[in-house]
């Protein structure tokens, strides 16, 4: 590895620390700037006194200066530990991670279909220019990007609600859990078809308008007219001569949709109750539940620039014209 590359990574890993600190920082002092005071939100008593009221800011640590506060976030963020929920009274760790891995299931499958589907109708869109494929199938994404994430999942359901026996909310039917696994998976599906829907449509547009563009630049570029003048099949020019270099730009896109798709679910979750990371995510911000809140932020602004840092490299390793400068 030359000493160029080698300055390149190290330039781009100080990037990253430097990142991951301010966003410690701004994680402390975001969720204190909310209003209101998370002891009298969670302990709506009447009877409640000033005396016990002190009891349970002493409990939580809130009694403590600023400056004391941060260093022992600072230094639980490091080591993964948000303390306990305020609401919950549990480890904010059992709470992220079984919401995580609820939000996985459904995240994974959505953004794998929407990037496969997009690139594909991405790649016939360019190859077909101005023709009416290429206005359906651009005025389409156009639609689904500009799309409310609420509104369509909002019409999804009362779609279904019409149709019948198709849930529209939750993960699971109640009592389902006490039957066999085969059970449980063609339940969890049922639940799963609306949000995977919804989801699936709203990404879909942004990866074929991306992939329409680049493409239309790669077929300007003169190694596609040699290609042609070499009697190569449109098929050929297409799927192996455009549609790899017209992949670079969605390198980074993917990347970007991976980091952000833990939390950019929240509307989903919300109208599915669906219980995942963005559903836990909305109930703590009503809830003021700080320990959750910061622990949720924190998870998905390391996992975005995480996914752009490897991105980064990735993007330098597939695409031989770029140098580490």
């Amino acid at each position: 590895m030359s000493l160029s590359n080698l300055s390149y990574i190290l330039r781009r890993t100080v990037s990253a620390v430097l990142t991951i600190f301010a966003i410690i920082i701004l994680n402390f002092i975001l969720f204190r700037l909310l209003p209101g005071d998370p002891i009298t939100l969670l302990y709506r008593s009447p009877a409640l006194t000033q005396h016990q009221i002190n009891l349970l800011t002493e409990e939580f640590g809130l009694n403590q200066p600023l400056w004391i506060q941060f260093v022992i976030f600072f230094k639980n963020s490091l080591m993964g530990n948000f303390g306990i929920s305020f609401f919950y009274k549990q480890p904010v760790t059992s709470i992220i991670i079984p919401a995580i891995k609820n939000s996985l299931i459904l995240l994974i499958p959505a953004n794998l279909m929407a990037i496969l589907l997009g690139m594909f109708t991405g790649a016939i869109s360019a190859w077909h220019r101005g023709k009416k494929i290429d206005s359906t199938i651009l005025g389409t994404s156009l639609a689904l990007y500009a799309m409310p994430t609420f509104w369509l999942g909002s019409m999804l359901i009362v779609v279904a609600l019409h149709v019948g026996n198709i849930p529209v909310e939750g993960m699971y039917s109640i009592g389902v859990l006490n039957q066999s696994a085969i059970i449980r998976f063609w339940d969890l599906l049922g639940h799963l078809a609306l949000p995977l829907i919804t989801l699936t449509l709203v990404l879909y547009g942004e990866f074929t308008i991306v992939m329409r563009n680049s493409l239309l630049d790669v077929l300007s570029e003169d190694f596609i007219l040699t290609a042609k003048a070499k009697g190569a099949t449109d098929s050929r020019i297409l799927w192996r001569h455009a549609f790899p270099n017209g992949l670079l730009p969605l390198v980074s896109l993917i990347a970007i949709s991976f980091g952000l798709v833990i939390g950019g679910v929240i509307f989903t979750e919300i109208v599915f109750s669906w219980p995942g990371i963005g559903f836990v995510t909305y109930t703590a911000i009503f809830m003021r539940d700080y320990p959750v809140l910061q622990g949720a932020f924190f998870l998905i602004t390391i996992t975005v620039v995480l996914a752009n840092y490897f991105a980064d490299f990735v993007y330098s390793y597939i695409d031989p014209r770029i140098r580490y400068r």
